[in-house]
């Protein structure tokens, strides 16, 4: 993954599309970070962890800049988001989350107040496939 992501710096970097080649540098740095905070190389999981926790932080300034009336930056920030999704597998449709989470609920035999011990569980099985608040809100519907 690491190594796919230096390669789509250098192509950035050879046909000049500075806004990727940007968010793709950021990126790196983030990862990098990571390594050094945790003093060893990172996993797949790791990897994809630091990817969503950056796709998170521009979707919060997207909310911000639009209370700014900050449209240009809003943009910015939205094609940011899908250069750093192309990196993320395959999102889990509202359908196959809803079945994964009833089958969760189903073998822990889990009540409202389980709320926590679903999540536990559905994280791992999600990882990298769903972003954890649409989890949450899932478990929340089926739970409640």
């Amino acid at each position: 993954m690491l190594s796919r992501i230096q390669e789509d710096m250098k192509q950035a970097l050879k046909a000049g599309e500075k806004q990727r080649l940007g968010t793709i540098r950021m990126l790196l740095a983030a990862l990098k970070n990571e390594a050094i905070e945790k003093r060893k190389e990172l996993d797949e999981a790791e990897i994809l962890t630091v990817i969503q926790r950056e796709i998170r932080q521009r979707r919060n300034a997207i909310e911000e800049f639009a209370k700014g009336k900050r449209e240009d930056l809003v943009n910015q920030a939205r094609q940011e988001i899908a250069y750093l999704e192309a990196y993320l597998p395959q999102q889990l449709s509202d359908e196959e989350l809803e079945k994964l989470v009833r089958g969760v609920v189903d073998e822990l035999k889990a009540s409202a107040k389980e709320f926590g011990k679903v999540m536990g569980k559905l994280m791992p099985l999600v990882r990298g496939k769903a972003e954890g608040s649409r989890v949450q809100d899932m478990v929340r519907k089926i739970l409640g």
